[in-house]
């Protein structure tokens, strides 16, 4: 799932050739969005489209070659006059009549062409590590252009950069080409993406691009860029594997263009270096159009009341429940606290039912929940994969995030599970504007066994970039706060070489316990919440719940098809259905005897009542179930590594729970074991139920 999609799209025939484009409208100047080396469509820019096409219009394409743009094997389509006659067309198609021309690698070579060639066209120019006609080769790379055109046997190394291996073995090139464009550390997804999108081409095409006879005279088209006049911007990377940064600095040399240089960064900057990139075409736009971007109001200090800002993560409500309860908390503790909530569907619901005031910007918010349902299967999430590819939505987030911060000159910002926020931050740190809390209810990521060695080896990477991050900008949390105990946390390591994860959690992390959001205590008589309810203490009252996402579907259907089969081994059960907000409950099937009911507020009550529950593996309900120690069964998402990891071991400690696979909620399974759980006793450990006074306490200090 995309963090944005275009407002309108389309296509044009130009010499042969359709290409595809895309239009994000806004008001204001636009930016045009140039393609790269044909090896990459214009998905290579999803991490700058969602935020620049909140402030500006953004103007993309597929260059002929890749993406929905067609294929052509005929060199002389590839030409740079006929692929700056195709920006022309595209800019016409759009009606667009200036731009400030944003390009790639190849695409700040072609931007530049543009302006050189159609300086009324163009409002200004940034280059990102371009690649052009000026270009100094890197060291040992200088007979590549003579040598690619030669046969080769077995090449090894950049040697691979040959239009006879690239049509024999196209794969094998584009691992090799990608694995020196994501030099940097942590660069496993970035490498992902450009493989799949290179293989989305053919070798035969890229060698027909390569193919292609120059376009200009290079005296007169040097004499042309150096007569760019136009405000020119240059990004490179100090550490740029594929593009010499002395390349950029002879073009900056021949056009004045003010040069950024990013110490220690390899050529991959759009994906690896979103923040910066993106606040450097924003600055640069900002200017050469004179664009004033208002400044708060006021400012943090003495004399007007404290204000917070809450960030709670959609995926669930679980996280909901426990956040509103740490505010309540907060209030006691510093009765003027004004606390904003920066929150999607179906968090929003839950804090709109207690009277929160939530964020305007919160409609901004990419979601997350969206993405997630989208990535899942049958009851199989695989949720660390869901993860990294929610890395543009997780981005776009973060820099509204980053917006409405600076806008709102916050005291503190509480991160439960902003997993945008904590890693962003972390990569730039010189944009932590204030205190910050961060929470989580785990640590670590682990590899699940479907995934094989490759998720095995992304998993610990991402585990030691959050390791190193940590170890490095300690600053940035300046609470870093556990929702459990120790004795909560997984054994074993991060992976390979890395430490123990409970060893450096309890070394990073202080520990507020659980936090289930309410005191079983409280909630008084059974017998009169039953009949508050609506339950009879003459039937045995089962809730199948699911969450506040859509991935339960599956499961709830199973269950539903299989309480006939359950009925006649438990004849005075009374099956309700919790759909969720998500899921509608016109969508299943009618059952006699099955009750369906959508959102339910405060579904802990009628959990703390029921007989017996069957939910995810979720551990937001499972653990509310344990607190008010209610027999449940729980069935965790298949591929979902902190429901089969993390919560089960959390389950384990406290005794709590039947699990049973997927697979196994057949009608009889199903029926024998709801007839044995229903009503048994159960052993397990207490909850603790101040939690939520102990996070709150831990915040409170930052304010």
């Amino acid at each position: 799932m995309r963090a944005c999609y275009p407002d309108r799209d389309g296509s044009i025939d130009r010499n042969g050739a359709r290409i595809y484009y895309e239009v994000y409208d806004n008001e204001g100047p636009t930016i045009l969005l140039a393609p790269t080396w044909p090896i990459m469509h214009s998905r290579h820019w999803k991490m700058q489209i969602p935020y620049l096409s909140r402030h500006y219009r953004v103007v993309t394409f597929d260059a002929v070659g890749n993406g929905k743009s067609e294929r052509s094997l005929d060199p002389q389509r590839y030409r740079t006059s006929e692929v700056v006659d195709d920006v022309l067309a595209v800019l016409d198609a759009t009606d667009t009549d200036t731009a400030v021309g944003v390009g790639f690698s190849a695409g700040g070579g072609l931007v530049t062409a543009l302006a050189a060639i159609h300086p009324d066209r163009v409002d200004g120019v940034v280059a990102i590590a371009p690649g052009h006609a000026f270009g100094v080769p890197l060291p040992g790379r200088e007979a590549i252009p003579d040598r690619m055109f030669e046969p080769t046997g077995e090449p090894q190394g950049w040697d691979k950069y040959n239009v006879h291996h690239w049509q024999k073995d196209w794969r094998d090139f584009v691992e090799f080409f990608f694995s020196e464009l994501c030099s940097d550390p942590h660069s496993t997804k970035g490498w992902d993406d450009m493989v799949g999108w290179a293989v989305e081409t053919t070798g035969q095409v890229i060698a027909a691009e390569s193919s292609a006879p120059p376009s200009y005279d290079p005296d007169e088209f040097d004499a042309l860029v150096r007569a760019i006049g136009k405000p020119m911007l240059i990004i490179h990377g100090d550490d740029d594997r594929i593009i010499s940064l002395e390349s950029s600095e002879i073009l900056a040399k021949m056009t004045g263009a003010e040069l950024q240089v990013l110490e220690g960064s390899g050529h991959g900057l759009l994906g690896r270096y979103p923040v910066k990139v993106n606040h450097l075409i924003r600055d640069f736009v900002d200017r050469v159009y004179g664009i004033q971007r208002p400044t708060p109001g006021w400012s943090r200090g003495h004399g007007r009341r404290k204000r917070a800002l809450y960030i709670s993560s959609p995926i669930g409500l679980g996280h909901a429940r426990r956040d509103v309860a740490i505010a309540d908390e907060l209030r006691v503790l510093h009765p003027d606290l004004a606390i904003d909530w920066l929150a999607q569907d179906p968090v929003t619901r839950v804090l709109e039912a207690k009277g929160e005031t939530i964020h305007p910007a919160s409609r901004l918010m990419a979601n997350e929940s969206a993405h997630i349902e989208e990535e899942s299967g049958e009851h199989d999430l695989a949720v660390f994969q869901a993860l990294r590819e929610m890395d543009e939505i997780l981005l776009s987030n973060f820099m509204l995030v980053d917006e409405v911060i600076e806008a709102g000159q916050y005291d503190v910002v509480i991160g439960d599970e902003a997993w945008e926020v904590d890693y962003h931050l972390h990569e730039n740190p010189n944009l932590k504007k204030t205190a910050y809390a961060w929470m989580t209810d785990f640590v670590g990521y682990v590899p699940m066994p479907s995934g094989g060695e490759r998720e095995a080896f992304v998993t610990a990477d991402y585990n030691a970039e959050m390791i190193h991050q940590i170890a490095r900008y300690q600053r940035i949390r300046d609470k870093a706060i556990f929702v459990g105990n120790p004795q909560d946390i997984i054994p074993g390591t991060f992976g390979p070489d890395l430490p123990v994860i409970r060893e450096w959690t309890e070394d990073n992390y202080d520990f507020a316990g659980y936090v289930t959001g309410f005191d079983p205590a409280s909630l008084g008589d059974r017998g009169e919440l039953r009949a508050e309810l609506g339950y009879h203490e003459d039937e045995q009252v089962c809730i199948v719940s699911v969450g506040g996402s859509g991935v339960g579907g599956h499961l709830l259907r199973r269950i539903v098809e299989a309480y006939p089969e359950v009925k006649r081994a438990v004849s005075d059960l009374r099956l309700i259905v919790v759909t969720g907000p998500r899921l509608d409950p016109m969508s299943f099937p009618e059952v006699e005897g099955v009750e369906y009911r959508s959102y339910v507020d405060r579904l802990y009550r009628h959990l703390a009542v029921c007989d017996l529950a069957i939910v995810q593996g979720g551990l937001t309900t499972t653990m509310e179930l344990t607190a008010s120690k209610v027999p449940f069964i729980y069935v965790p998402l298949k591929n979902h590594f902190e429901q089969n990891f993390h919560v089960k071991a959390r389950l384990d400690r406290h005794r709590a729970g039947r699990m049973m696979a997927y697979d196994d909620i057949e009608p009889d399974m199903l029926a024998e074991a709801i007839a044995e759980e229903l009503g048994s006793e159960v052993d397990y450990l207490d909850v603790e139920t101040d939690g939520a006074a102990r996070a709150a306490a831990m915040i409170a200090e930052l304010i």
